[in-house]
């Protein structure tokens, strides 16, 4: 009987061990990543429509019009955090 309470014992951790995902891991590293690397200067259009809380098509527009200056120097549009910033304290 001494025999079977051990091995339940011992079950347990290996039954832990068997079902911890090592997926998990990754992601939680880059959670950690994102929150003490340094902030960002710039953000691209799909991230800015996340930060305003409108579509991306909305963001271009408002970026045809002037009303959003965007960098264009490379590739993707790239709207600096000051520009996002000074567009909502002049259009509030």
């Amino acid at each position: 009987m001494s025999d079977e309470i051990n091995c339940r014992q011992e079950s347990p951790p290996q039954t832990a061990r068997e079902t911890w995902n090592p997926a998990s891991a990754p992601a939680q590293k880059a959670v950690s990543h994102e929150q003490g690397g340094p902030p960002k200067l710039a953000y691209r259009v799909k991230e800015t429509a996340q930060i305003l809380g409108i579509s991306e098509k909305s963001v271009r527009r408002l970026i045809d019009r002037g009303l959003l200056r965007s960098s264009k120097a490379l590739r993707h549009l790239l709207i600096p955090r000051h520009e996002i910033e000074r567009f909502l304290r002049d259009t509030l």
